[in-house]
């Protein structure tokens, strides 16, 4: 098999995606359409124009106007069905999905309304598919941590659903630390933690999401090259880090693929996957990113099966279930 065969065949964990991070324009056009939306586009190809932004915050600005067409529980089944059946395509059999309630209940949009949408299409696509799929509420960090607060009690009745609470959005002058209170509630419920730190932030928020949040894994932390007492640690303790090349490229952390540090962290012994973050905005899939790595890196295929081993190694499955993917990987290769 040559190199982008093996990424395309290779079973494969995604981590670290955000569900209104994938709607199409074609998906938002026919919405739109749907509920008598009015959009600030023409068409489907003005939309996808208007996702050549330059920053996080022009991004960020797009998402939540998209996310504006999602309205009732069918509009949330058609967004996550229409993930699953890509990951199907790109032989992802196991996916972590991060939601953003406050995204809808600002909206008037509640957990009864989207939560049996999403769950209906994980329902779908594990028995079309034999995908699995978990889910990630993540806290809007922009907003006050008493939103936060809010927003855990608004998920209780859907708590036995969610397997981890995360922390996303605009990452410069919030820190992790802005949450210290709302995750240590978070922890007592026993739920797994991640949270995005060292992207956009410098290395200290990574120790911030670790040392007062006490997260499993972090979510990008390709700034973790910056302290190189951050680097030991996170390789003895194996800390995970969902790093998203596509998005790092697009919201400007590195200027050309060329400069990305995913190999380095890899071959220094760091946890490291490969994610695509918000795909449909950031100009591609997991394979996509995957590929786009192997155009601008020296990338072989030693790389690629640890890369897709640690997504299993990295991911919240049981243990039994890890081995399982990691002994096809080895098969394969």
């Amino acid at each position: 098999m040559s190199l982008i065969e093996t990424i395309k065949n290779i079973p494969k964990a995604e981590l670290h995606l955000h569900i209104e991070g994938s709607l199409t324009p074609e998906l938002m056009w026919q919405l739109s359409e749907k509920h008598s939306i009015a959009l600030p586009y023409n068409s489907v190809e003005e939309i996808a124009d208007a996702y050549n932004f330059s920053n996080l915050q022009s991004f960020l600005d797009l998402y939540y106007a998209g996310a504006g067409v999602l309205i009732n529980e069918d509009d949330f089944y058609q967004l996550m069905w229409a993930y699953l059946s890509r990951c199907s395509n790109e032989n992802i059999v196991h996916t972590e999905i991060m939601f953003d309630p406050q995204t809808h209940t600002e909206r008037g949009v509640g957990f009864d309304v989207f939560m049996p949408g999403f769950l209906r299409a994980i329902e779908d696509a594990e028995r079309e598919y034999g995908i699995s799929s978990y889910l990630i509420m993540s806290f809007l960090r922009h907003l006050p941590e008493s939103d936060a607060f809010e927003t855990l009690a608004q998920a209780q009745p859907y708590a036995d659903k969610i397997h981890a609470i995360g922390l996303d959005s605009s990452e410069l002058g919030h820190p992790p630390s802005k949450f210290q209170r709302v995750f240590k509630k978070v922890k007592e419920q026993g739920f797994k933690i991640v949270a995005h730190a060292g992207e956009e932030g410098p290395a200290s928020y990574i120790w911030e999401a670790i040392n007062l949040l006490g997260v499993d894994r972090i979510d990008h932390g390709v700034r973790c090259q910056e302290d190189p007492a951050l680097m030991s640690y996170l390789k003895e303790k194996q800390i995970p880090l969902t790093v998203c090349p596509l998005s790092n490229l697009k919201l400007c952390v590195i200027d050309d693929m060329r400069q990305h540090n995913i190999l380095s962290l890899l071959e220094e012994g760091l946890l490291v996957t490969v994610n695509s973050d918000d795909p449909t905005y950031f100009g591609g899939f997991l394979n996509d990113n995957f590929i786009a790595l192997s155009h601008s890196l020296d990338m072989n295929k030693e790389h690629v099966k640890a890369l897709a081993m640690n997504s299993f190694k990295a991911s919240f499955l049981p243990q039994s279930k890890k081995q399982e993917y990691c002994n096809q990987i080895s098969a394969m290769l």
